[in-house]
Formats: structure tokens, sequence, C-alpha cells
């Protein structure tokens, strides 16, 4: 098992999308990996734009972000919901300056600018937030996977099977 004895972190918030968060999910776990899936703290039950549950394991000021090797951040709307929440933000943060994977998708690129990552980077994301990437200091690319370094980013659903072969392999 390509991840077996990794520890992820998935965040959920409300409005998420569902296959950018139930793929990673259940890709990450036939693969061996420990995941914990994880909130802001506004509720323990959130829906996608869907309307699909999603029941959190912890809220995100009860993470301790060394003992995980990567964390996922799956787009929708629920990324500008994520970064009103500094606990959130911080996880994004303190993992990529350990140097572990930090992994976004579609709009999840609005968590990562938040979390003031992206200078000198270079990501993709949906084309609709590229203005805000590249002012938050990214070169953006429309490519359906950017690997820069352990900072992993995608555009889309369509995406997901690249996107989630390049965590993989960086985990």
């Amino acid at each position: 098992m390509e991840a077996q004895g990794k520890k992820v972190l998935l965040l959920v918030e409300e409005m998420y999308n569902e296959f950018e968060f139930w793929y990673p999910y259940y890709r990450l776990k036939e693969a061996g990996a420990d995941v914990l899936v994880v909130g802001s703290g506004s509720s323990m039950v959130y829906k996608s734009k869907g309307g699909v549950p999603c029941t959190v394991e912890a809220n995100a000021d009860e993470v301790a972000p060394a003992e995980f090797d990567g964390i996922i951040v799956p787009g929708g709307y629920a990324p500008d919901h994520m970064r009103r929440y500094p606990a959130m933000v911080s996880l994004v943060k303190e993992l990529f300056a350990a140097g572990k994977v930090v992994a976004a998708i579609c709009h999840a690129g609005w968590l990562l600018a938040s979390a003031d990552i992206l200078k000198g980077r270079t990501v993709t994301s949906f084309f609709a937030i590229k203005d805000d990437l590249i002012h938050a200091g990214a070169t953006w690319v429309d490519e359906e996977v950017v690997m820069d370094g352990k900072l992993i980013t995608s555009r889309k659903p369509d995406d997901l099977p690249a996107f989630m072969r390049a965590v993989l392999s960086a985990l």
C-alpha cells in the first residue's frame, strides 16, 4: 500500500465539493493512509454544495500539525469559509513550513492565499481564482496538476486522478 503509515488531514467546511472531498478520502484509505477529517469548529456536520453531509472527527484547533504527513484542501465554496478560521489557516501554514505535503484543488487556493504560502510558487486552480493566486505572489498555469516541491495543486474534479497520483507520490 503506497501510503501505509502516513497520516493525512482532510479539511471540510460548508459548501465543499463532494467529488473533491470524497475521492481523496477513499483514495487515501485505499492506499493505506490514516485520514483525519477536520472542520473549523463551527459545526460537527457540513454539507456539500449538493447537500451531501460530512461528519468531522476533529476541529482544526484540536490538531497537532507535527503529527501529520500532509493536508488536503478540497474546493467548492468551502475554502472561502475555511479561511475565516485562524486555526484552519494555521494548519496549512504550519504543514507547509514543515515541508509536508500541502494539496489543494479548485477553489482551495483561496486558503493557500490566506495562509500566505504562495509567494514564488507555481500553482494551478479553477480559472476563476487565477487573479487571487497571482495577487498572492504565485505564478499561475493552466495544467491538470502542478507540483512545486510538496505543494500540489489541481484545477477541477476532472483532474482528481492526476491530483491524487501526485499526492500519493509526494507522501
